[in-house]
C-alpha cells in the first residue's frame, strides 16, 4: 500500500473516532460516514434506476419501459435520474450545501447518485450545471461542480467545470411555469471553444431538478457543440406538480 494512501487511511480512521459520523439528515450519530440514521431513511423516497428510461419519471400500471411524453416528443436529454424525490429531508440538505456552505454533504448526495448514473462509456464527461460569474461572487461556489467532483472521484468518470459556461445572468426561476422558465434560460448557456465534445456522452450534474428547463437549454448548447449523447443526475427531484415552486 502506497504510504500516502496509508497515511490518508490513518488520518480518515483518527478523524472519525473523535467526530463519530452523523446522519446527513438529522445529525444524530450512525455508524457509516455520509449516511441516514433509520427515521430520516424511513422518510427519503429513493428513485432508482426504475420509471421511463428515458426522463425516469415513475410509469404507473403499465409495462412500458418509456413514457407516452418522451414516445410523443424525445427531449434533449437523453437520460434523466435522480437519487431522491424532492421532500423535507432531501430539500434540506440541498439547501445546507448551497446556502450552509455544509460542503461535506456532496460525499452524501454523491453516494446515493452514483448507482442511478449507470455505466457510462469510455471519455464521457461530468459537467456541473454552471453559475452565472455574478453568482458565484456573491456564494463562493458552485455546489453542482462540488458535488461533480466527488462524482468523479467515485466512478472514474472527468469531471470538467470548464466545458459550459453561464454567459447570461437569469432571474430565479422559483414561481415562473415552464414556458417561462424556458423563455428565461434560452441562451443562457455557452459551450467553451476549447471543448471537445464531438460524439462524446456529456453528463450534466445538478442538485435539484424542477421542470428541467434550465439543463435543457444546457444540453441544447451541448449538442449544438457536437455532444454525441446528454444525460443527467441530480440528488433530488420534484415529482409532485404541487411542488414546482421552488
Amino acid at each position: 500500500m502506497p504510504l500516502r494512501e496509508a497515511a490518508g487511511r490513518l488520518v480518515r480512521f483518527m478523524v472519525d473516532f473523535a467526530l463519530p459520523p452523523r446522519c446527513a439528515g438529522c445529525g444524530a450519530i450512525v455508524d457509516d460516514v455520509d449516511s441516514f440514521c433509520p427515521a430520516c431513511w424511513g422518510s427519503i423516497e429513493f428513485l432508482g434506476n426504475g420509471g421511463c428510461t428515458t426522463c425516469g419519471l415513475p410509469l404507473e400500471a403499465t409495462d412500458a419501459q418509456t413514457c407516452g411524453k418522451c414516445l410523443a416528443r424525445p427531449p434533449r436529454i437523453d437520460r434523466t435520474r435522480a437519487a431522491v424525490a424532492y421532500g423535507e429531508i432531501s430539500r434540506s440538505i440541498a439547501l445546507k450545501l448551497k446556502y450552509g456552505r455544509k460542503v461535506a454533504l456532496a460525499r452524501t448526495m454523491a453516494r446515493y447518485m452514483t448507482p442511478v448514473l449507470g455505466e457510462l462509456p469510455a471519455g464521457s464527461l461530468l459537467v456541473p450545471v454552471p453559475l452565472h460569474r455574478a453568482r458565484i461572487w456573491r456564494r463562493g461556489f458552485n455546489q453542482a461542480a462540488i458535488v461533480a467532483g466527488e462524482l468523479s472521484r467515485r466512478c472514474g468518470a472527468e469531471a470538467r467545470s470548464d466545458v459550459l459556461r453561464r454567459v447570461k445572468a437569469t432571474p430565479p426561476l422559483k414561481g415562473l411555469s415552464l414556458s417561462q422558465r424556458r423563455r428565461t434560460v434560452a441562451g443562457a448557456f455557452k459551450v467553451a471553444a476549447t471543448a471537445d465534445l464531438q460524439g462524446r456522452t456529456v453528463v450534466l450534474v445538478d442538485d435539484v431538478l424542477t421542470t428541467g428547463s434550465t439543463a435543457d437549454a444546457c444540453a441544447r448548447a451541448l449538442k449544438r457543440a457536437g455532444a454525441g449523447r446528454v444525460e443527467l443526475v441530480s440528488w433530488a427531484r420534484v415529482i409532485r406538480p404541487s411542488q414546482l415552486d421552488v
